[in-house]
């Protein structure tokens, strides 16, 4: 069966990594994300830049409003 030892050790891994305190499981995150992006879209990378810079001026400015994430959280899961 191809593949099987590899799931079998994926499986290995993800078990110990669920052993983990939460703070070190979230740790593992980005870099594990990271390492299935190889090719970089400098076009994007910009664009998420703008985006973000966008966002925290309407935040300073107050011309949007924050919610608390237990309110975001409600609101999404009521969404159809």
């Amino acid at each position: 069966m191809p593949g099987s030892a590899e799931e079998a050790q994926a499986a290995e891994v993800l078990k110990a990594a669920l052993a983990l305190p939460a703070e070190a499981r979230a740790a593992l995150i980005g870099p594990l994300v990271d390492s299935l992006d190889s090719e970089v879209d400098s076009d994007a990378e910009q664009s998420w830049r703008e985006e973000i810079v966008r966002r925290l001026r309407e935040i300073d400015s107050g011309a949007v409003k924050l919610i608390p994430w237990d309110q975001a959280r409600r609101r999404l899961l009521a969404r159809p």
